[in-house]
């Protein structure tokens, strides 16, 4: 495993749980492999709150207290691990953990790699209006506006529809 992969689906599990999305594959499989049991969502919402603010301090570029707040919160397990037979690489958490310490610590770790400017992750906030959904930008410019092509097209629609309206006004 590529550690900026590591870092990558760290940072889409910590937005998948802030944008309220159901488990995704790889949110399956990270607790899988982990040894992770589904948190129930009372659980998750002790975590949730902190690591808005975090995925927000980055998406805004703003302030790097929140990620500090998260790691403070949850101070990462930095370990080496073997466990998927493709050599050595960190963790920050331990396999089998409680759920969401074990959430909480691989979060706020990825995320202060990412609010450091790993090249490789950046994190976004949707640009349609009344959205504001997260996501993690992986195109290859990291020019991503929008959370989904709903969005993007609803956007895209309604930006003609005024060009339009204001042509025949005039």
């Amino acid at each position: 495993m590529r550690y900026v992969a590591y870092i990558g689906n760290l940072t889409r599990l910590a937005v998948e749980l802030v944008n309220g999305d159901e488990p995704s594959e790889l949110r399956r499989e990270f607790f899988r492999q982990h040894h992770i049991a589904e948190p129930d969502p009372r659980e998750l919402a002790y975590l949730v709150r902190p690591l808005r603010e975090a995925i927000a301090a980055i998406a805004d570029s703003g302030p790097i207290t929140p990620v500090n707040l998260l790691l403070e919160r949850f101070p990462p397990a930095i370990h080496v691990s073997e466990h998927d037979g493709e050599g050595q690489h960190l963790h920050f958490a331990r396999n089998g953990e409680e759920p969401v310490a074990w959430i909480g610590r691989s979060c706020a770790a990825a995320l202060a790699h990412v609010i450091c400017g790993d090249p490789e992750v950046s994190v976004g906030r949707c640009q349609a209006d009344s959205c504001g959904r997260f996501y993690v930008d992986d195109s290859r410019n990291r020019s991503r506006r929008f959370c989904s092509n709903a969005c993007a097209s609803r956007t895209t629609v309604a930006n003609h529809r005024a060009r339009r309206k204001a042509a025949t006004a005039r």
